[in-house]
């Protein structure tokens, strides 16, 4: 019996070969290529700082390339705007959707393209009727009349794709969509990709998450120092092989954890409340111990973080930093007694974007370098270089403004920011979210050697590997409460997922 012929593939959607891009004397893409098909998820890997940016910058017409080529369905294109690039139709929906917030999800989906009846009227019913369609053939339910102000990030996405169904785009571009989403949000979101699959739609796949990558993705394609490496079907690759093309050597220690001599209490939480988030949460962590705060997103973890530096007000409770009581709601106070929180969202509460490297970093030390009530480039130069070189922070120098960094190099730039007050409590809340894994392996290292060096470390993470990897204890919290108090031994995922999901008493 003859076997089929094998399906031909699918002519390409996009197609980039060889593309580079210079910022002046600063190489952001030296040769990027990409293949995308219709009917086709593909993944985009690599290291902060590898080039993914720039490559999706180019295809959504923000930037445009300074060599190599672009064809998009079959046609050698350059698009100017981005404008453009949404008319010929493609997307691009980011971590952080850019929606109108006081606009209704009808209209947000139809801004700048709203059908108009007699006299110029715009067709509110007809723009409602063809939302609720999309929702409809996307399988999920998102109130069209709803102003999306309060919407979830994942709502929020939803309502971007819409758009981009809508345009009838052809090609999707998803960059780190699932950073900030719970498990259940994820995979909504992955039914919805996978449908838009079936439609016949190409999709570009951006994360540094190896198991979404393997779960949702046929292709995969690494970046590494701003070059093309590899394309691979997933079924013919590895996460180890993948891992080393991306940083070019082996990380085979992605949770470098050295025990430490555990000391003296440096942080004590005693029957924290904040009536409605969370209720008599009671804790302690020791000199040279990490412990971390786990749980499912919206549990609460960043809400007591918070609370204990004082960023946020609590209602009772107290919170002692080495022995002395701190003030509710006076970070200064905290800081002055070593306490140091790295915020979850590092661009929007851990960096300053539009300053540079030295003026971040010396932030939370502008008193030390005064000399007669003046600071100069030259102290902030002297104190940002030290720690940069510590960090190995990757950037053509000292002025190089944080916003142009990658996000590894950000997250390291704020946690210089912080270990310049020389704390002797350092909470840190998820470490190491969208950052690659060669970066990942370096901040873990990082945090067993403050350990190691007596600091208490507090860390809060989504990643249930990073938890189970690095901690020392693991606190878990459902719904504003603590309800599991795990040694490392103790410490499976079974044990934490089941306290991260039922309502139990802990012994304190």
């Amino acid at each position: 019996m003859t076997a089929p012929p094998a399906a031909t593939p699918a002519a390409p959607a996009l197609v980039l070969d060889g593309v580079a891009k210079s910022f002046g004397p600063v190489v952001a893409l030296r040769s990027g290529s990409l293949t995308l098909r219709p009917g086709s998820i593909h993944a985009l890997i690599g290291e902060n700082g590898a080039g993914k940016s720039t490559l999706v910058k180019i295809i959504a017409g923000l930037y445009q390339r300074d060599a190599g080529t672009f064809e998009y369905l079959g046609e050698p294109v350059d698009f100017g705007t981005t404008a453009e690039s949404k008319g010929a139709g493609i997307a691009v929906i980011y971590q952080e959707p850019t929606l109108f917030p006081d606009l209704s999800v009808t209209e947000n989906v139809f801004m700048g393209r709203q059908p108009t009846l007699s006299l110029g009227r715009i067709d509110k019913r007809a723009m409602r009727a063809e939302v609720v369609a999309l929702f409809e053939q996307l399988g999920v339910h998102v109130d069209p009349d709803r102003p999306t102000r309060g919407l979830s990030i994942a709502d929020q996405q939803l309502v971007e794709i819409a758009k981009a169904m809508s345009l009838d785009a052809k090609v999707l571009v998803m960059d780190e969509p699932t950073a900030a989403l719970s498990g259940v949000e994820v995979e909504r979101l992955f039914g919805v990709a996978r449908a838009l699959r079936d439609e016949g739609r190409a999709l570009l796949f951006i994360s540094h998450r190896f198991d979404e990558v393997f779960d949702l993705c046929d292709t995969v394609t690494v970046m590494r120092d701003g070059e093309y490496i590899s394309t691979s079907a997933i079924a013919d690759t590895t996460v180890d092989r993948l891992v080393r093309e991306m940083v070019g050597r082996d990380v085979t220690d992605l949770f470098p954890k050295t025990v430490a001599p555990v000391g003296d209490v440096l942080l004590e939480v005693e029957g924290l409340t904040r009536t409605g988030v969370f209720h008599d949460v009671s804790f302690e962590v020791r000199a040279g111990e990490i412990v971390a705060l786990a749980g499912l997103v919206g549990a609460g973890r960043s809400e007591i973080a918070r609370a204990a530096f004082g960023v946020d007000p609590y209602d009772a409770g107290t919170v002692t930093v080495a022995g002395r009581r701190l003030a509710g709601g006076d970070p200064a106070a905290a800081m002055r007694q070593g306490l140091a929180l790295i915020p979850e969202d590092r661009r929007r509460q851990g960096a300053v974007l539009d300053s540079g490297i030295a003026r971040n970093v010396t932030l939370t030390i502008r008193d030390r370098l005064t000399r007669a009530g003046v600071l100069t480039s030259a102290a902030e130069n002297a104190s940002a270089r030290e720690w940069a070189a510590r960090f190995e922070v990757r950037a053509p120098s000292l002025d190089t403004l944080a916003g142009t960094l990658s996000g590894g190099n950000q997250q390291k730039v704020v946690i210089a920011k912080w270990l310049a007050t020389e704390p002797r409590v350092l909470i840190v809340d998820e470490p190491t979210r969208g950052i690659d894994v060669g970066t990942k392996s370096e901040v873990h290292r990082l945090l067993s050697d403050l350990a190691g060096q007596g600091l208490a470390i507090l860390m809060i993470s989504s990643e249930l590997p990073e938890v189970l990897g690095m901690a020392d204890r693991v606190l878990v919290v459902h719904e504003g409460r603590i309800t599991a108090n795990l040694t490392r031994e103790e410490a499976t995922p079974e044990a934490v997922m089941y306290a991260a999901t039922h309502d139990v008493e802990v012994a304190r």
